[in-house]
């Protein structure tokens, strides 16, 4: 039978602190809006963002108010929810506290830790003011500064080769993220830029994808894989697998035996946990994600759950992939075993649902895994279109996301062209992602 805590019987409400407002923590606070519990929300930023989309910011296809949404306005209807606005720089799990930066400490009878994970940079991290990653929404606007900027850069300058420089985009990274980036990029150069300039020709401009493994989408299966291959080569992008990066300065990336002269390189290739995992003093994997129960929990203490991209954790026998709907999934499964908990149930060990996998190349091209059903191209590309607009928070984004997809698709134009900031864009060092913690 499950331990019920003492408190359990005390005439007091019991507390439920989440910290992270991304897919995971969301989801876990608003399963528990019937539950009998105080519920605190806390986030080092005031947003939900829908990190999916974070591509078409980076590719002025979106503005960043149509993948945001104010944590307090998505839960405004649910009266036992609070969200504060503070960072977590700490978790006591002996004292059952977080402390905050904001110098607090918040107690909690229950603990749902969705922190999140960073870009990884394989122990060179002065490589991520050279090469940003795409994982708030900071970095999105920093990704789309150096895009827009490097073709204005090459209509200013009188020399080839550093035209050539600046025409050239090197992605790092295979997975989804890079190849919806390089799937983008011909798009925005062909179409959306192409009488705009006066000295160059933006459909000239290189866009190199980098892999090291054997395969772009390595989860994927091996068919639909050689098949976004192929749709980024009719796009003409270079697609290099087999390819590792050795080297990356302010004006070139070293991959395998190639010196590549560019100016605007992308980084996809790789996570690292959120480093409040470490807080918890218990087992994490190489990644740094924590190894959790069946059930979500930590051993040794069962009020601490663990969710999201911080979560190593295995179903059917297959480790749980680090998507948006495993995410939410987990959170709305920790939530279910703490109304078990006060009701005096077992809990029951998670089960992801894997409800099908969708990754986008461009205008016309996605594929879709859904176990036996794989589709690929026009049908797959209106799916995830689909379920993107689906699951994004809000009437208003849904709403606006639509506007600018249908001005982008009828036109090819770019609604949110724009160039702000300046430097390193704020990149020069690793910080939490937005929402997560």
């Amino acid at each position: 039978m499950t331990t019920i805590p003492v408190w359990v019987t005390e005439r007091r409400r019991p507390r439920v602190v989440i910290v992270g407002g991304g897919f995971g923590g969301l989801y876990a606070a608003r399963a528990l809006k019937r539950t009998a519990v105080d519920v605190l929300l806390l986030d080092r930023t005031n947003h939900h963002l829908f990190q999916p989309l974070l591509y078409q910011v980076a590719t002025a296809t979106l503005a960043p108010t149509d993948i945001t949404a104010p944590i307090r306005w998505l839960l405004r209807k649910q009266a036992n929810a609070m969200v504060l606005m503070e960072g977590v720089t700490n978790i006591d799990v002996e004292r059952r506290v977080v402390v905050t930066s904001a110098g607090r400490e918040h107690a909690y009878d229950y603990l749902i830790l969705a922190a999140g994970a960073r870009h990884a940079y394989f122990n060179h991290p002065e490589w991520e003011s050279l090469a940003p990653g795409l994982k708030s929404i900071d970095d999105a606007i920093e990704l789309r500064r150096r895009i827009l900027t490097a073709f204005e850069r090459a209509e200013a300058t009188d020399d080839p080769e550093e035209r050539a420089a600046w025409l050239t985009f090197v992605i790092v990274g295979g997975g989804p993220t890079g190849v919806e980036l390089a799937g983008m990029l011909p798009t925005i150069a062909r179409h959306a830029l192409v009488h705009d300039f006066r000295r160059i020709h933006p459909s000239e401009s290189r866009v190199i994808l980098l892999e090291g493994g054997s395969k772009i989408l390595p989860a994927y299966p091996d068919a639909l894989s050689e098949h976004a291959r192929r749709d980024l080569t009719n796009l003409g992008v270079d697609v290099r697998t087999g390819t590792l990066v050795s080297d990356i300065g302010p004006h070139h990336v070293a991959a395998g035996e190639e010196r590549i002269h560019a100016h605007t390189i992308l980084w996809a290739a790789g996570n690292a946990a959120s480093p409040l995992g470490k807080d918890l003093h218990t087992k994490q994997d190489r990644a740094g994600r924590v190894l959790v129960e069946p059930d979500l929990s930590i051993p040794g203490h069962r009020e601490v759950f663990v969710v999201g991209d911080l979560a190593a954790v295995v179903s059917k026998g297959k480790p749980v992939p680090g998507v948006a709907p495993a995410a939410m999934q987990m959170g709305t499964a920790a939530a279910k075993s703490i109304r078990r908990d006060l009701e005096h149930r077992d809990r029951e060990p998670f089960v992801y649902r894997n409800k099908g996998d969708l990754a986008t190349i461009g205008r016309y091209r996605a594929i879709a895994d859904f176990g036996r059903l794989r589709v690929t191209g026009v049908l797959a590309w209106w799916l995830w279109l689909f379920v993107h607009i689906m699951y994004l928070a809000g009437f208003r984004n849904r709403a606006s996301v639509l506007i600018e997809w249908a001005y982008s698709y009828f036109t090819y134009e770019r609604g949110t062209r724009l160039i702000t900031g300046g430097g390193s864009g704020g990149v020069s060092k690793q910080e939490p992602v937005p929402g997560n913690w």
